[in-house]
């Protein structure tokens, strides 16, 4: 190739051990959707779960990170029922919940609607102390063509950086702003943004532009003591003790390397699908390729622990 500089790189093999070796499991059927993450589970009824299927359930996701539900039939309050069962439900003051259900958050995009709620690659809510270690989103409807979430696998993208970036990153910790993803100078705080999108986001009535919390940048999970990258464009302003300006060359990288394709699944949604993810180790997209169709979702947040 005289005279040309080679701009790409080829990307190593990557794998996500339990998708090639699903475990057992009695009550479940678990189908792997991709080499990196998340498994596709029938044979359940998740409105009438014993304790045994349930514990089936807790294991899969420590393995995928991702569990994506077909057919199930499941009304606010029987989903508020199977969430409570993984932990206490968190609030969410950032966009308008259910008068009835005051744990779920309503995802609604109209027909007209230019922007979506969550198009962007991120984990849930690092601008809490104790972020969400699980979130439930259910499909109540589906567009008839687009509006998939993809997810990337955090293990994936710590373990395939370089030992020398591991070495210099493993003691940082990342400051994480709410005003970056809420505030009026925010790309969701605009009045572009509120005015074409039917989901209303905004600054809580407990949080201030000022709010930031302090987060590692590893973050090791708590049931497997793996490590997971832990940072995404929506909320990490900077390093701690340093300006953005000198954070954001690194945690650039850091953001393109954390979806690489080889990373991700992808979960196609219809009517009835319940959608579970791990926030601690995995990171999602929603896709906002279904213009002039509806979309509703319901979703549900599970309290974390303080990151460590």
């Amino acid at each position: 190739m005289p005279g040309y500089q080679q701009t790409y790189e080829m990307q190593r093999a990557a794998l996500h051990a339990p998708q090639q070796h699903p475990g057992h499991y009695d009550q479940i059927a678990v189908t792997p959707l991709s080499g990196a993450l998340g498994a596709r589970v029938e044979g359940v009824d998740l409105s009438d779960l014993d304790e045994a299927g349930f514990a089936e359930i807790e294991r899969a996701l420590v393995d995928h990170l991702v569990l994506t539900f077909p057919d199930q039939d499941l009304e606010p309050a029987a989903q508020v029922a199977f969430a409570r069962r993984f932990g206490p439900l968190m609030d969410y003051p950032f966009a308008k919940t259910m008068a009835e259900h005051p744990e779920v958050t309503e995802l609604i995009s109209e027909p007209d609607d230019v922007f979506n709620f969550g198009g962007s690659w991120h984990s849930d809510s690092p601008n809490f102390d104790r972020p969400p270690k699980i979130t439930m989103t259910y499909c109540a409807v589906a567009p008839e063509t687009g509006g998939d979430t993809s997810f990337a696998n955090q293990y994936l993208a710590w373990e395939t950086l370089s030992d020398g970036m591991r070495r210099l990153l493993e003691p940082m910790t990342a400051m994480h702003s709410t005003a970056l993803s809420y505030g009026t100078d925010s790309a969701v705080g605009q009045t572009a943004f509120k005015a074409q999108t039917s989901t209303p986001t905004g600054i809580g009535g407990n949080a201030r532009h000022d709010d930031e919390f302090e987060h590692p940048v590893a973050r090791t999970h708590p049931d497997t003591g793996r490590k997971a990258l832990y940072v995404c464009d929506s909320y990490a302003a900077r390093f701690a003790g340093m300006t953005q300006e000198e954070s954001l060359p690194l945690l650039r990288y850091l953001w393109a390397h954390a979806i690489l394709p080889e990373f991700t699944c992808r979960v196609h949604w219809q009517a009835g699908t319940l959608t579970m993810w791990d926030n601690r180790c995995a990171m999602h997209y929603a896709h906002n390729d279904y213009p002039g169709q509806r979309r509703v979702m319901r979703r549900i947040i599970v309290e974390g622990e303080k990151p460590v």
